[in-house]
């Protein structure tokens, strides 16, 4: 069976780093957080989209 590389990547990455915190998911997201922080970079967050309303005719 043909294996993506990149998803095979990204998986291994993901073990590594569930490992390195021993499962936890908070810890993990704390982490990730930090880090998001520290990069000083601004999250953007938009507005939902909201769905056009569907014009039905009434006959």
């Amino acid at each position: 069976m043909w294996e993506d590389p990149i998803v095979k990547e990204t998986r291994a990455a993901r073990e590594e780093l569930l490992e390195r915190f021993n499962y936890d998911l908070d810890a993990l997201c704390d982490y990730l957080n930090e880090i998001g922080h520290q990069s000083g970079k601004k999250a953007v967050t938009l507005e939902p989209r909201r769905p056009a309303e569907a014009s039905r005719k009434v006959s």
